[in-house]
């Protein structure tokens, strides 16, 4: 049996193989449980052949298993697989459609993301989740007080402040049995506040041993979070051939839709990663604010482009140019320039 490409469609239980030669003939069909299928593989698969899998849950660990034994793994957007899928979907379909999709020329690949990598991204995730949990609880205090009568200051700040006033106030129109409730909701408060210092230091603390973040960290407009998250998702930065096409991954290159020769160019993507896509628009939003008085070339580009444009639209060309910097010092190993900055990398 001469295989030489395999489709993998896994699950969390059962994992479903498609395998041909070199000719796209089939040779393998099968379905294996979680702690026999690459057993299978091994069994049935010469080392050096090409394994394919979508780049979804658990993706990324298997793929290293895979190639800690010889084999060449490439991951695969699920929407890029799906105009592959014949007639009715099942699992045995997905992996055929997932064996074909990759065999293509000019189809496009993730890149396997190592340990480290996905604990960054783990970190990152579980701050923004923590974020989010704690924004609820900001405006669950807000609604619910404003039933009795009290206004909340605008800014999660002075509503921190805000809550020993209204606990100790006995003339504020709150219950007994309110006040209860509502310490439980400040200690809750405090707790979200505690558990999002503690994932930022460790965050922090983890770029400084990172030689790559800490060159990030030299771009305007990036601190250490947007740093870690770009150190995370760049990696060595030779999983994207060019700065556009990690400006693209992240929905910050523009949409198109042209035809007959007509290019019609419309706003950005927004496509991929929005969490780190927010975090270097927040920075580059930080750097059009301070722009004013420097004379760095940077800060010349960005505010003369804000006066012929809509200040959004600066933000995103800025939020661009930087991703584009950033894959540039990752993926040639080098320092940042301010000379270049206001070049396009």
């Amino acid at each position: 049996m001469n295989i030489s490409r395999v489709g993998v469609d896994i699950a969390k239980s059962v994992f479903h193989v498609h395998g041909v030669d070199r000719h796209d003939q089939v040779q393998w069909r099968g379905k294996y449980s979680r702690d026999k299928w690459l057993d299978a593989i091994a069994n049935r698969v010469p080392v050096g052949a090409e394994i394919g899998m979508e780049a979804c849950a658990s993706a990324h660990h298997w793929a290293r298993e895979l190639q800690a034994r010889g084999y060449h793994v490439k991951l695969i957007a699920a929407q890029f697989v799906k105009p592959y899928v014949k007639s009715n979907k099942n699992d045995r379909v997905d992996a055929e459609a997932i064996c074909e999709a990759m065999g293509r020329p000019n189809m496009r690949f993730v890149a396997v993301k190592t340990v480290g990598q996905q604990d960054v991204q783990a970190a990152h995730r579980i701050r923004e989740e923590l974020v989010h949990q704690r924004t609820a609880k900001a405006n669950q205090i807000r609604g619910l007080v404003g039933e009795y009568g009290i206004v909340a200051p605008v800014g999660i700040g002075k509503l921190r402040a805000a809550l020993p006033r209204w606990l100790e106030d006995a003339e504020n129109g709150l219950t007994d049995a309110f006040r209860v409730l509502l310490a439980g909701l400040a200690e809750d408060l405090r707790h979200l506040d505690d558990r999002i210092e503690t994932v930022t230091a460790s965050i922090e603390h983890q770029v400084q041993t990172d030689p790559v973040a800490k060159r990030l960290m030299t771009l305007r407009g990036v601190g250490p979070l947007t740093a870690s998250a770009l150190s995370g998702a760049l990696g060595d930065g030779q999983a994207f051939r060019r700065g556009r096409d990690f400006a693209a991954s992240l929905g910050l290159t523009p949409r198109q839709h042209s035809t007959g020769g007509r290019d019609r160019l419309l706003g950005i993507s927004k496509r991929g990663d929005s969490y780190l896509r927010k975090l270097l628009v927040h920075g580059a939003r930080a750097v059009l604010r301070h722009a004013e008085g420097k004379d760095d070339g940077l800060s010349d580009w960005v505010r003369r482009l804000s006066e012929r444009k809509h200040v959004n639209v600066a933000i995103v060309a800025l939020a661009n140019k930087t991703a584009r910097i950033a894959w540039a010092i990752t993926h040639r190993d080098v320092a940042y320039d301010p000379a270049l900055a206001s070049q396009a990398a």
